[in-house]
């Protein structure tokens, strides 16, 4: 229904739930009770009649229900938090090393499959490293971790420098398999950090930095499993 409170027209929903049902997040939930009123028209509005406000909560936290006052005053502040600074320093190396391998799938894949699949990994990842830079140059941070690069086995799911070399040498179907057990394993280890910031960082765009990886990187893993079996040496 809509009331028209001079001037401004402000539609109440019919319940809180349905906001819910309907999939709002917090950002769309709170454009609902602040957009379009002017000053006068909100105070009303976020009187015991007004419309309702759902606020989800973090996770494991219980959703709000909140007046549109309170709502404005709720607006979640999304600095960088040091989870989400150490998660993109990572991820920068993380993705450099994919493309290390991907480089050598170019030359060296025996199967056609195995050469798409590189050249679709190397085209995502190459944009995302730039675009993690220019977010860790805007928030003042280095490309390294504390400015030290990283070394192997200090992320989760990266090849060794002795894995490199063996994959470096391997030639054919055996090339092939290094490479899809390898990268299934660099994928997983990206997906396992990008889970980790979305639970315990705080910046938006990191959040869906991270979700992209989720989904792209988990729909790769299912694809490289596909692979048919006669790679196999």
């Amino acid at each position: 229904m809509v009331r028209r409170t001079g001037g401004c027209a402000v539609k109440r929903p019919r319940s809180v739930s349905t906001l819910v049902a309907a999939g709002c997040g917090p950002v769309l939930a709170l454009s609902l009770a602040l957009s379009g009123c002017s000053a006068e028209d909100g105070a009303e509005a976020s009187g015991a009649g007004g419309p309702k406000v759902l606020a989800p909560g973090r996770p494991g936290e219980s959703a709000r229900t909140l007046t549109a006052e309170q709502a404005k005053k709720a607006r979640r502040d999304d600095s960088p938090n040091s989870a989400d600074l150490t998660y993109v320093r990572m991820m920068i190396p993380h993705h450099q090393q994919a493309l290390v391998m991907t480089d050598l799938a170019k030359r060296y894949a025996d199967s056609g499959q195995v050469g798409r699949l590189a050249g679709r990994i190397a085209a995502a990842q190459g944009p995302e490293i730039a675009a993690m830079k220019g977010w860790l140059s805007s928030h003042g941070g280095e490309h390294a971790a504390g400015g030290h690069s990283h070394h192997d086995g200090e992320m989760p799911g990266m090849a060794t420098a002795a894995e490199l070399h063996r994959l470096r040498a391997a030639r054919g179907a055996r090339f092939d398999t290094l490479f899809l057990r390898l990268m299934i394993a660099h994928h997983q280890g990206a997906v396992s950090m990008a889970t980790e910031v979305l639970s315990e960082g705080d910046n938006a765009l990191v959040e869906e930095m991270a979700s992209e990886v989720i989904a792209q990187q988990g729909a790769e893993i299912g694809r490289m499993r596909r692979i048919p079996a006669e790679l196999t040496p």
